[in-house]
């Protein structure tokens, strides 16, 4: 087909057939009765068809389109749909034929009626997950492999989406743009990358390719998992043969619609494609050319359509993400994108030539330069010190004699918080400290370019290398030859290669495009004639494995693929790459992590001693007097444990050999520990699924009173709620057994902070106290001053318990627990022995309990709950207001929770898409977890140092994920 039939075919406007008119042509040729719904195409007209008992697809097309080239699309689907690829059945008219020519008003059209695949594209879906991604490249793989032995004659047809004709359409179209800066933009691209498929394309094999596996032509439906599953790929209109690469090029550039201004977010779709059906080298290299050109046509036909069309709202609507597509293809070099394509396909880029260059520091051949560690575990980096301006240079400066940074090694200092992005850490080049005046050389012949003060690059005839921190260089655009001088250091000199002369690369590269950039920018040690490399980082996958094959697996680990942290900072986990994420969920460190007063505190004690509390120190008696100045009056002993749960167990002895009881209330929900005691009168199901099955009979569960999803509502639904209090204790009173007590939250802590309805604890007290019982208040979650407006969960109900647990935030970390009581309770357990915990209360645990104390008085961090909590609850209530989805904002301080339900009134737990929210909270440099029973609930319990800037990009990002659809 010459090119003005090319042309004039991508001119078209769509044709025109009313609904009426369908109906009739239904009726009259297939016997077919339905409601109609337009599906909407660049230049064909799609109707789903809904007859009550199946479902179809009417298209229709221009007559000008080859009988030839339809019937290979009918004869691809059934020769498809042999191999056991989800493809549509071609459905028969009246009269037997798959294909009718009619004539519509003096129009030709051709009509086909194909099954209708039921399910939807996931062009609109805002984030598309990196799995959605290679499933999609993955499909394009079965379906080239599935078409590569198909032929037909009618394969061989011009098509203004076949990339052979790209260049020539191109041109014709880009008068379209009447913008000069788009039209040139457009117009670099295509001679950018017609340059480099010029060199391809006698090596580009050829077949028959569907050339539109979009996100638009793939159809999925979610499981009951929520999760999305393939159904069909639909629209073979563009089936041709051409260039095998093309069909996954145009996968590509549909995907980059998704990938959120970074191009490199398709590379798993690459990645799976080449483990279906590996691609020769050539295609790896021509795979971006195409889809910038790809991207390039898109545009320009759109624009063209609407010129001749203006009324095709399909086209319309489609401009815009089209642009989007264009824009992201163009976001980086095309050389950074063509080595992660290679690397995402399992190969490497052939390694720069670097021998035989002369040394470029020839004064400090054979000294002693010292390497210095800039990376997350860094020795030189402490109590955020990193985060000062000229972190690095400083580190540097102070080293003896010549040093150096290190290569391609993850740079603390680079990291950033409370941003989505990554963060751009990787060393690309290195930093020098040299001796002012140290004489710099040229390598290799080459001409000098210079780009500023003290900077510029030598460009050889295989790469560049880039100089900052020299004097006397010469002229711009001089030639030297190797070993000339190049100029004299001034101190401090930056070092840089790279290998493609059209790139002047960043210093610094985000972890994401490191491995290619680091292709692009190899290591100048050659050159430099000393050591400069990093040492690898682990890798976190085989860690993980070590993990799973020798820690004991109940022990879950959060995420599937957990990011590897090994360093903490305030609210801040920091990975090995030197991304910092959000801790929204660590109530453990309440002063935040890497505080300097607790690596002081415990240095300090271990360099003195560290024992068991028999021993007589100074530091178990006043951690013991701050605690009980903490508590009510009345309280007058304590003991000191390791854990919650123990501080838990304890408490239950107390509760049995005070009151010479066994049985005790407990709460439905609840979570107290994992020792066999605090198992038994646990019962949330999300951490033990057999919970309610496996209770002893000394243990009885009361209805969990929760005043928003329980039985009875609202803040005044303890009467309610106390009727089974009363039910399970005129049980025992029956059958003549003496009650030892009641354990409860005093806030709802594993539902999400939910407070309990007024007067509840109050009432339940009262009665357990009348037969005998004791009263224990498990302040382990939600005590110490993480609600904000009270130091004790209890103080919102207004009661004194008999015995209060806590542990968690006492330490910050370190293993400490307390059982806070009255003398008479305590003492009541010296008729069975005394009691002792190895570890409880040592010297190290006292001193760090005591100074975590200390530090929440120093920074007001009791009071930053209180007032950032409370700003913080007000925008997490915002988002109820705002997404259906959102269903309630519990709890108060930094105990929160943000409980998701799919409907308001049947409060239908949405856990599915809890679980994916906190995924993608991941993705955007935050770590949450979901709680609860039905794990609905966000699990917000920050450390308490926590700030407003903190909390906002927390709110903003649910927002933003919310808004995105779950």
């Amino acid at each position: 087909m010459p090119l003005s039939t090319l042309i004039q075919r991508s001119s078209q406007p769509s044709p025109s057939l009313s609904e009426a008119q369908a109906h009739a042509l239904l009726r009259a040729h297939y016997d077919l009765e339905g409601s109609l719904q337009s599906l909407g195409s660049q230049q064909d007209l799609n109707f789903r068809v809904d007859s009550g008992h199946a479902r179809y697809v009417l298209k229709v097309c221009h007559g000008s389109y080859a009988e030839v080239e339809l019937q290979a699309q009918h004869a691809a689907l059934a020769y498809l749909g042999e191999q056991g690829l989800p493809v549509p059945v071609v459905r028969p008219a009246r009269n037997g034929s798959a294909l009718l020519a009619l004539d519509s008003e003096g129009q030709p059209l051709r009509v086909r009626l194909l099954d209708y695949i039921e399910g939807q594209p996931l062009t609109r879906l805002k984030h598309l997950p990196a799995r959605l991604m290679a499933e999609l490249g993955a499909l394009c793989a079965r379906v080239d492999q599935a078409l590569a032995d198909f032929d037909h004659p009618g394969l061989e047809r011009t098509l203004q989406w076949d990339p052979r004709h790209a260049q020539a359409l191109i041109a014709h179209l880009l008068p379209v743009l009447r913008d000069e800066t788009r039209r040139e933009q457009v117009a670099r691209v295509a001679s950018e990358a017609g340059q480099i498929l010029a060199t391809l394309v006698d090596q580009l094999p050829t077949q028959a390719v569907h050339l539109d596996i979009t996100d638009d032509n793939v159809v999925w439906s979610r499981d009951v998992q929520r999760q999305w599953q393939l159904q069909g790929v639909i629209d073979f209109g563009d089936l041709l043969r051409t260039w095998r690469i093309a069909d996954l090029s145009v996968t590509c550039a549909a995907l980059l619609h998704h990938a959120e201004g970074d191009p490199l977010r398709i590379l798993p779709a690459v990645s799976a494609y080449q483990a279906v059906n590996p691609l020769s080298d050539a295609e790896l290299r021509a795979l971006w050319p195409l889809v910038r050109m790809r991207a390039a046509v898109l545009v320009l036909s759109s624009e063209q359509q609407l010129a001749v069309d203006p009324d095709n709202q399909y086209t319309r609507d489609n401009i815009a993400h089209e642009w989007q597509i264009f824009d992201t293809a163009n976001a980086v070099p095309a050389a950074l994108m063509e080595a992660a394509i290679v690397q995402a396909a399992g190969r490497q880029l052939p390694p720069v030539q670097l021998s035989g260059c002369a040394p470029l520091l020839p004064e400090l051949a054979g000294q002693a330069v010292t390497r210095v560690d800039l990376g997350v575990l860094s020795p030189h980096c402490e109590a955020g010190n990193w985060e000062q301006a000229g972190f690095d240079q400083a580190v540097l400066a102070a080293q003896l004699g010549a040093a150096c940074s290190l290569h391609g090694q993850y740079r603390l200092s680079q990291t950033h918080i409370d941003r989505p992005d990554e963060p751009a850490t990787c060393a690309l080049g290195v930093e020098l400290k040299v001796p002012a005046g140290s004489v710099v050389q040229a390598p290799q012949d080459g001409i000098w370019q210079r780009t500023g003060e003290g900077r510029g690059r030598l460009r050889t005839a295989d790469w560049s290398l880039w100089l900052k921190g020299l004097e006397d260089t010469p002229a711009d655009g001089q030639a030297v030859t190797q070993g000339q001088t190049l100029g004299t250091a001034c101190g401090f000199l930056s070092v840089q290669l790279c290998r493609d002369h059209a790139l002047q690369p960043p210093f610094f590269a985000n972890p994401s495009a490191a491995d290619a950039w680091l292709a692009l920018c190899p290591s100048p040690q050659p050159l430099l004639g000393f050591a400069c490399d990093a040492e690898p980082l682990p890798d976190a996958q085989a860690l993980l494995a070590r993990r799973d094959a020798s820690f004991a697996r109940s022990q879950k680990h959060y995420y599937a693929q957990p990011p590897h942290i090994e360093r903490g900072w305030r609210n801040y986990l920091i990975d090995m790459h030197g991304r910092s994420y959000l801790d929204m969920l660590n109530n453990v460190a309440v002063l935040g992590h890497g505080h300097p007063r607790m690596a002081a505190e415990s240095a300090r004690q271990w360099s003195l001693l560290n024992t068991n509390s028999r021993f007589h120190y100074a530091a178990i008696a006043e951690f013991s007097e701050r605690l009980l100045a903490m508590a009510p009056p009345g309280f007058d002993r304590v003991f000191l444990v390791n854990s919650g749960t123990e501080a838990n167990d304890l408490a239950i002895r107390l509760a049995w050999a005070y009151s010479g009881g066994r049985d005790l209330l407990s709460v439905l929900e609840a979570y107290h520990g994992w020792s066999v005691a605090t198992d038994a009168i646990s019962t949330s199901i999300a951490d033990n699924p057999q919970a309610l099955e496996t209770r002893p009979d000394w243990v009885h569960p009361v209805e969990a009173p929760n005043t928003f999803r329980g039985r009875y509502r609202g803040p005044d639904s303890a009467g309610d709620y106390l009727r089974d209090v009363d039910a399970k204790l005129a049980d025992l009173d029956a059958r003549g057994r003496q009650l030892a007590g009641m354990i409860c939250e005093p806030v709802y802590g594993n539902a999400g902070g939910i407070s309990l309805p007024a007067g509840y604890l109050r009432d339940a007290y009262a009665k357990v106290r009348a037969r005998g019982g004791v009263c224990i208040a498990d302040e382990v979650q939600v005590g110490y001053g993480r609600l904000g407006e009270y130091f004790w969960g209890f103080e919102e109900q207004g009661v004194v318990p008999d015995i209060i647990t806590m542990a968690k935030g006492m330490g910050n970390g370190q293993p400490l627990g307390a059982v806070i009581t009255r003398r008479e309770v305590a003492e009541a357990l010296e008729a069975e022995g005394y009691f002792f915990s190895s570890a409880g209360g040592s010297p190290v645990s006292c001193r760090i309990g005591l100074a975590v104390l200390d530090v929440m008085h120093d920074e007001g961090l009791w009071q930053n709950t209180r007032e950032v909590g409370a700003y913080f609850k007000a925008r997490l209530q915002a988002l109820v207001d705002k997404h259906p989805l959102a269903g309630a904002a519990h709890g108060s301080g930094f105990y929160l929770g943000l409980e998701l339900v799919r409907d308001s009134d049947t409060l239908e737990p949405a856990s599915e898409e809890t679980m994916t929210l906190c995924n993608r909270l991941r993705d955007l440099g935050i770590f949450m977890q979901p709680t609860g029973d039905y794990l609905n609930i966000l699990k917000i319990k920050p450390p308490m140092c926590t700030t407003r800037a903190s909390v906002d990009y927390f709110v903003d990002c649910v927002d933003r994920i919310l808004a995105e659809g779950l």
